[in-house]
């Protein structure tokens, strides 16, 4: 039930991958004949991946994963066009990859502005439009949140971007977005969305770890976050990792082939879930839009307990959940996403996000709406707050 966090590796593209992993194991920059080898392996993955999101194989920049992309579009964006603008606009919900780096731009003196979000996890255009500055030359919004699974009006946020070229007779400000939640769980097509940068990896589609992608558009300019060699056309330094590109590659044809019957299996078994829960379990929230969400993810916020509580006790019974961000597990701070949903803290404290994938089973999920209402039960019985409600409500 954490598939948002990562996949299981799909059996084909192991198939894929073992190859480059033992004979096939030349360096793809290399002349000679198992260089080569390897090089067309990469272009061939490239394609793949590329035709995933309806890009030309020349956008495509392979990563160690989806926050070296985020890193090296938001980054390379700020210095190369810096001296055009000092200005950044992104959400208070984004990833910390994409936070982070906004971060620290901040520190070298770039102004960013966070741009608050609706309760059901949404920004909105005129809260954008607001925010548009002369100097501004990024907007970094992500497609869908990796916490709630609210997609964003990316397409609509890329309409104002181009009326505000077209008035200013400006290449910029230029529009990235952070796709790693939303490649595979729905159509994500470049040219439909009108981004200019999308970040997304391997291992949430049932690729590997270790590899991710930049779509670049063509034309755009970034700066290389990364010195050394002129891998991946001069804007990536590093020995490509073979292996993973091409198991990236397998993972994105499979992905493309399958989309459709992933998504109905996926919200058939989410809708499942989400039912059993709400049906069977008092004082429960669900977070994030109703409608205009992912097909895999469910975030619950659960009353009168500690939502890391609950995730031990359901471990210990075998099941796997997440209280947010796989990225920010070991943190005591309280989800920023529901915070900036305005959750109260209780509500916060107390959440679980339940993420599905194509090989999630309806026998899973009647195992989960077994297990915990049980558990939610024997945790709200050494609540004070919960008995004093049960008390108030029966004196």
């Amino acid at each position: 039930m954490d598939n948002a966090a990562t996949t299981r590796l799909d059996p084909e593209v192991l198939d894929a991958m073992l190859p480059y992993l033992r004979e096939e194991y030349g360096n793809a920059s290399s002349v000679h004949s198992f260089g080569q080898r390897a090089r067309a392996a990469v272009e061939e993955a490239r394609a793949h991946v590329a035709e995933l999101i309806g890009a030309d194989p020349s956008e495509i920049i392979f990563t160690s994963g989806g926050t070296e992309a985020d890193n090296l579009a938001i980054k390379g964006i700020a210095e190369a066009h810096g001296h055009a603008g000092r200005h950044l606009i992104t959400s208070q919900i984004e990833h910390p990859a994409v936070l982070e780096s906004c971060r620290a731009l901040e520190r070298r003196g770039f102004d960013v502005t966070y741009l608050p979000v609706s309760p059901e996890g949404l920004v909105r255009i005129e809260d954008v439009r607001d925010a548009l500055r002369p100097d501004t030359i990024l907007i970094s919004i992500m497609l869908a949140n990796n916490e709630i699974g609210t997609i964003q009006p990316v397409r609509e946020i890329a309409e104002l971007v181009q009326r505000v070229r077209a008035e200013r007779g400006r290449s910029y400000p230029y529009l990235h977005t952070d796709a790693v939640q939303a490649v595979g769980k729905m159509s994500v097509r470049v040219d439909e969305l009108g981004v200019d940068l999308l970040a997304f990896s391997a291992h949430k589609i049932h690729g590997p770890k270790g590899a991710g992608a930049l779509y670049l558009r063509r034309g755009v300019r970034i700066v290389r976050q990364m010195d050394g060699g002129h891998h991946e056309r001069d804007r990536r330094s590093g020995t490509e990792n073979v292996p993973a590109i091409v198991g990236f590659g397998k993972a994105a044809e499979l992905a493309r082939a399958q989309l459709p019957d992933r998504i109905r299996h996926m919200r058939a078994l989410r809708d499942l879930l989400e039912q059993g829960i709400e049906a069977r379990i008092p004082f429960v929230l669900r977070n994030g839009h109703p409608e205009q969400r992912v097909p895999n993810i469910s975030n619950f916020s659960f009353r009168f307990l500690e939502g890391e509580a609950l995730l031990i006790r359901l471990d210990l019974r075998g099941i796997a959940v997440s209280t947010g961000a796989a990225c920010s597990s070991g943190s005591l701070e309280p989800s920023h996403v529901l915070r900036a949903l305005g959750r109260p803290r209780d509500l916060v404290q107390g959440s679980l996000r339940f993420s599905l994938s194509k090989d999630t089973t309806r026998e899973e999920i009647e195992y989960v709406l077994e297990v915990l209402p049980e558990e939610v039960e024997r945790l709200r019985a050494m609540s004070p707050s919960y008995l004093e409600h049960l008390a108030a409500r029966h004196p």
